[in-house]
């Protein structure tokens, strides 16, 4: 190969390239977040909210069914689809990639593997068109990583079959302050924890806290209790309902490979613009380095994820390679956004650069679905096994 021509983009190489449908539909979603989310990210964050019409907005563009098999009404997307989309999504606003992230993966693939046919006919409809807004109940005040701590309590209600009374206290929930429904997990006995379909209009639940953070700001994160609260039983064992984290890890992947990708889209740029001692700063070797290395991490975080995503949709085993691209992807973003921040200098820790928003926005992908820590375990336990 001849020094003038360029390696091809392992987009189109390693990569499996999305056809037909699944391509018109990811472009779509491009669009909608340079076009729509991009604009309004900072208002979004200032506000610490996102507005109320965005959930029907996004389940008009389909981006509420995607995890929803057609013979369900939803759009049976690929995984590969699905974390694209998160991808592209976190180009706009990582808060709402975050979000739609979690409802795909953890909320709707709840419903749609565990539910009822009556809790299918009753919920998916709406929750696929974001009239009915989710959110996810595990983490407590005492039970994060180590999950099995919860303390929640579920107590069978004697006249109403497959209903029980939930009581204890839930925090850390990515959208709890606005979902209608939240998939609550529960201890059924003290060995056993199990799964629950949750309306949030009734007495028996109370948002005691909004948690406000440094990043991914305007997403409603909040502490709540629950005293008798009603919930409808999806009758499921604790690591089934778990195991959704596994294709949950890869969207939070994808949304880590979104904010790297803008941040070093946003660094080239503002670099060939940027002169200091009379030289663009894209000339000096010490910032070809940082971008050099952040181009790197970039691409292998990507042959991580497609791999991930190619082997949920081929149906293989993911515990592994989920954990791995979600470490990698998310460290990676931290690296990159910190590389970003470093090569805009003092300009790059100012409102007025996007760069300080996407440094603040990485960190939570390397906590949310599991720390590194945990995936390091995970990862660890899978090798020496």
């Amino acid at each position: 190969m001849s020094a003038s021509q360029k390696t091809p983009s392992s987009d189109g190489c390693l990569i499996p390239t999305l056809q037909g449908d699944e391509a018109r539909f990811v472009d779509q979603v491009r669009q909608f977040s340079s076009d729509y989310l991009l604009a309004n990210t900072r208002a979004w964050e200032e506000a610490r909210a996102f507005p109320d019409d965005i959930w029907e907005k996004l389940g008009s563009l389909d981006i509420l069914n995607m995890t929803v098999p057609t013979e369900m009404g939803g759009a049976g997307r690929s995984c590969t689809a699905f974390v694209s989309a998160c991808r592209e999504l976190a180009k706009g606003d990582p808060a709402l990639a975050m979000n739609v992230a979690a409802i795909n993966a953890l909320c709707l693939g709840h419903i749609v593997t565990f539910g009822s046919q009556d809790q299918k006919d009753k919920y998916l409809p709406g929750c696929m068109e974001g009239k009915i807004k989710l959110a996810w109940g595990l983490t407590e005040p005492d039970a994060g990583s180590d999950a099995r701590r919860v303390k929640t309590v579920a107590t069978p209600m004697a006249d109403k079959p497959g209903y029980f009374e939930i009581s204890g206290e839930k925090m850390f929930i990515t959208n709890g302050g606005k979902a209608d429904l939240i998939i609550m997990m529960a201890r059924t006995s003290e060995t056993e924890l199990s799964a629950f379909l949750m309306e949030t209009d009734q007495p028996g639940f109370t948002v005691t806290e909004r948690i406000n953070t440094v990043g991914v700001s305007a997403s409603n994160t909040v502490r709540f209790e629950l005293n008798k609260a009603v919930a409808w039983h999806t009758p499921c064992t604790f690591e089934e309902a778990i195991g959704l984290l596994y294709r949950g890890r890869l969207g939070i992947a994808g949304m880590a490979l979104g904010i790297a990708e803008k941040a070093h889209e946003l660094t080239v740029e503002y670099s060939k613009q940027r002169e200091q001692f009379k030289r663009r700063l894209a000339d000096m070797q010490s910032v070809q380095n940082m971008i050099a290395d952040s181009a790197t991490d970039i691409e292998a975080a990507r042959l991580l994820v497609a791999k991930g995503c190619a082997m949920l949709d081929r149906g293989e085993n993911v515990v592994s390679i989920s954990s791995m691209a979600k470490l990698f992807a998310s460290e990676a973003a931290n690296r990159v956004t910190n590389r970003a921040i470093q090569i805009h200098g003092g300009r790059g820790m100012t409102y007025d650069y996007l760069v300080e928003k996407l440094w603040r926005d990485a960190k939570l992908t390397e906590i949310g679905e599991g720390c590194s820590e945990i995936q390091r375990m995970i990862i660890a336990k899978q090798a020496l096994r």
